[in-house]
């Protein structure tokens, strides 16, 4: 491959690969099925980020071959020789690429020198699982301005106690919502971190209770210079009638803004 690069040092990264207990239901362990994955990079010449040193330092690299007979696979190692020297010292290399918008990942315990048509290249053992991450795509409604969309959960404080939260809604989704939170709330919510019996009163539609998950969260600034913290929540198991609800919910409202950007109302 002539496009591997390098980039060092980055700060630390966390992997879903590494967290089972949130994606187990994306990991695959059938060899078979870990090997299709693994052909798929090389049938689509996928770009793949191989990281080491904690995911502070990564390469990009290309899978060349999967050898199911010898249970190993062949990597591209690129032309830079220290970074390649690099990878070969760690212990663990964690790799990830995207094929028609699917996460792919899988760890590599050990790579060690070998050559493949004639270059330089890196092989390993295959790995025991791979994960392969396609999440649905939902349409996003922004929620009107005029009639907003209340948040209130309770959470747990650092020293145990109980806090009841308040915040609004930013927007709305099959797969969950965003909230808009002040830099202090936001603090108190991680990635990870499970919010259960969330109230949320959907207009003309009623109160839905859900139980979340943060998944992401970032700094806003607005035209006016305030600063909040926009957290991106996954709905956990919600049950179908309460997702009618919040589709019924999306829908009037997506219905009612065209109606009246149409000049309808």
């Amino acid at each position: 491959m002539e496009e591997t690069d390098i980039h060092s040092p980055a700060p630390p990264r966390q992997f879903e690969i590494e967290q089972p207990e949130s994606y187990d239901e994306y990991l695959l362990h059938s060899p078979a099925e870990v090997a299709a994955v693994l052909r798929s990079l090389i049938e689509r010449r996928a770009l793949v980020s191989a990281y080491f040193n904690r995911g502070r330092s990564f390469l990009l690299t290309s899978v060349l071959s999967v050898e199911t007979d010898a249970g190993e696979l062949v990597l591209d190692c690129g032309r830079e020789e220290e970074i390649c020297r690099q990878a070969l010292l760690a212990e663990q290399l964690i790799l990830t690429a995207m094929v028609d918008k699917v996460k792919i990942q899988f760890t590599l315990r050990k790579v060690t020198a070998t050559r493949f048509a004639s270059r330089p290249a890196f092989r390993a053992a295959l790995p025991d699982k791979v994960l392969r991450l396609q999440r649905r795509e939902y349409f996003r409604l922004s929620t009107p301005i005029a009639k907003p969309v209340k948040f209130v959960t309770a959470i747990k404080r650092p020293d145990g106690s109980t806090l009841v939260v308040e915040a609004s809604l930013i927007d709305i989704s099959g797969g969950g919502v965003g909230l808009m939170a002040t830099p202090t709330l936001g603090a108190l919510l991680p990635r990870g971190a499970a919010l259960n019996d969330c109230k949320m009163t959907l207009p003309d539609e009623g109160l839905l209770v859900a139980n979340l998950c943060v998944r992401n969260k970032f700094d806003v600034t607005t035209r006016g210079g305030s600063h909040y913290v926009r957290v991106g929540c996954e709905f956990v198991a919600l049950p179908g009638a309460r997702t009618s609800m919040v589709q019924r919910y999306i829908t009037r409202v997506e219905r009612e803004r065209k109606a009246r950007l149409s000049g309808l109302t």
